[in-house]
């Protein structure tokens, strides 16, 4: 986890609406480069390195790395999501198959398919809360981080995105947003194979976690600091048994 969760900051600096374009796609061109080179066993960055180290790494694919840099490549370029049906797949890409990777160079795992509706949900789950949260900067950069089809549906329009307080219609969708995050957060932690949970719970925690914040009225980031690293605990201890 560490070192996956070492890849997607890097990628999610460069996905950041402040960074340059030029200057983000030229980094992600040089890290898929680099996830090509860990795959082929001649990596050269520190966190590939780390990873093409640990004792599983032998017998794990790393390409699924390859497909999340591009996933990446694609926001940075500000390509829509067109439709709704197109959430899964992209956020699979982004996040859920590096998870998927994670898992499997903590342990073999014996149930792929449980483990891919996990990771799967985990992804979408964690991209919309994201988007909930930072959706107006995103619009203010010119990309529109929720599907076309539903906001047109919604007779959302790009002003409306960048309104502060949003409007009516607005808010109503990003509450059935949230209610739909929460519900990838369930499903997470419900289609984990028992099997699994006890060398996979990160998966678990991250879901608890997930959708422990998903409450508007959360408090802000330096307040919530201590908080989240009790319950941080508290959902692990938990996980554990």
């Amino acid at each position: 986890m560490l070192g996956i969760y070492a890849l997607g900051a890097e990628w999610q600096a460069l996905m950041d609406p402040a960074t340059d374009l030029s200057v983000a796609h030229l980094k992600l061109a040089w890290w898929q480069e680099e996830m090509r080179r860990l795959a082929q066993g001649s990596a050269v960055h520190p966190i590939s390195v780390y990873l093409a180290a640990l004792p599983r790494a032998a017998s794990v694919d790393f390409s699924p790395l390859s497909a999340a840099v591009m996933a990446a490549a694609a926001q940075v370029s500000g390509v829509p999501l067109e439709r709704g049906a197109d959430l899964e797949p992209q956020t699979q890409a982004l996040w859920g198959d590096p998870l998927a990777v994670a898992s499997r160079l903590a342990d073999e795992v014996a149930d792929e398919a449980g483990l891919r509706h996990c990771t799967s949900a985990l992804a979408a789950a964690g991209y919309l809360s994201k988007a909930i949260r930072g959706y107006r900067r995103e619009a203010r950069a010119g990309r529109v981080p929720f599907p076309v089809d539903e906001l047109m549906a919604a007779g959302i329009e790009n002003a409306d995105l960048v309104a502060d307080p949003p409007p009516p219609h607005l808010q109503n969708y990003l509450d059935g947003l949230r209610e739909r995050a929460a519900r990838y957060f369930e499903t997470a932690a419900r289609t984990l194979p028992r099997a699994q949970r006890a060398r996979h719970r990160h998966l678990l925690v991250l879901a608890a976690l997930g959708l422990a914040r998903l409450n508007p009225r959360a408090p802000a980031p330096k307040r919530r600091r201590l908080k989240d690293m009790l319950l941080a605990w508290s959902t692990a201890r938990r996980a554990h048994r």
